[in-house]
């Protein structure tokens, strides 16, 4: 009896560290512009995932929150840019019509990868 519970526990524990690696969140690797970052006129922000998002789930919104020259500007999400998936599936796109004119901005984030749980985060950067 003792053997069948030794058994069983070690069966259940195997497969608990066996399902881990499929129970992992889609990490953020690398932005462009990057982190804190102070950039010309960008058209494209591009976010490198650890994991294969699904497109259809995932995407991004911009938020002006500082302009030049206006202590007290109010933020302002930005719009006329469309969000794509790149072929490879890690790399979540934003490309904008015309660059971004010079301010701070944050780009704010979701993604979701096959394990289905939705994944958020923040990159600030500045336009000069």
């Amino acid at each position: 009896m003792n053997f069948a519970r030794t058994f069983i526990a070690s069966a259940l524990l195997g497969g608990l560290a066996m399902a881990s690696p499929a129970l992992a969140h889609p990490k953020l690797l690398s932005s462009q512009p990057a982190a804190n970052a102070t950039v010309s006129k960008p058209t494209r922000i591009t976010l490198a995932f650890s994991e294969k998002l699904v497109p259809q789930m995932s995407g991004l919104s911009v938020v002006m929150t500082g302009m030049p020259g206006m202590a007290n500007h109010a933020p302002m999400k930005m719009s006329g840019f469309k969000t794509t998936v790149s072929p490879d599936g890690k790399t979540l796109v934003a490309t904008f019509a015309r660059p971004l004119p010079a301010g701070t901005y944050q780009a704010e984030w979701h993604v979701v990868s096959a394990d289905t749980h939705r994944v958020e985060g923040k990159v600030a950067f500045t336009v000069k």
